[in-house]
């Protein structure tokens, strides 16, 4: 039974990051599109967090066309282009509770690539209802960037605030 034990406890060091990238898209007057996250496994408890599109690399893929998917996907937006980009790769690991059961139980967190784009198109293109796909988001709104760490789920805030930090400059017109 104690081997058991000590297996199941370095299990999750074992598990590899999930590849991922993550888009913080800016409209013309430097405000932040968030997405109201819809719970995506029973017992979810995290139905009101808000946080930017992001999703994995498929196979094969490039960070920056998975960046443009993903983007398309979760809001509709295809009248956006790449601004900056996080010049390493950002991760983030899952807390206890959700591991084996977040990112279908096969990570141990997500290592993300982020990029900033600029939305140039009018906000009746965004539809968070995708079809095709499952919906990410139940409610979409525009935020100043310095709001974004205190929106996401605890154990992504240090990523959230290294963004802020890097990407403040566009915020400004």
């Amino acid at each position: 039974m104690k081997h058991a034990d000590a297996a199941t406890s370095t299990a999750p060091l074992d598990l590899p990051y999930r590849s991922s990238v993550g888009i913080m898209l800016l409209n013309p007057q430097g405000l932040v599109w968030t997405g109201r996250r819809l719970p995506k496994w029973v017992g979810d408890r995290s139905a009101h967090i808000w946080q930017m599109p992001q999703g994995g690399i498929d196979e094969g893929e490039a960070p920056i066309d998975a960046a443009y998917r993903e983007l398309r996907e979760e809001t509709g937006i295809t009248s956006a282009e790449v601004i900056a980009e996080m010049p390493q790769w950002l991760t983030y690991e899952l807390p206890e509770q959700l591991l084996g059961v977040a990112l279908k139980g096969k990570y141990r967190g997500q290592r993300q690539r982020w990029f900033a784009m600029r939305f140039w198109g009018d906000d009746s293109e965004i539809d968070i209802q995708p079809r095709g796909a499952k919906a990410e988001f139940d409610r979409w709104r525009w935020r100043d960037m310095s709001e974004l760490p205190d929106l996401i789920v605890s154990f992504k805030k240090p990523v959230y605030q290294t963004l802020v930090e890097r990407f403040a400059y566009l915020a400004q017109n």
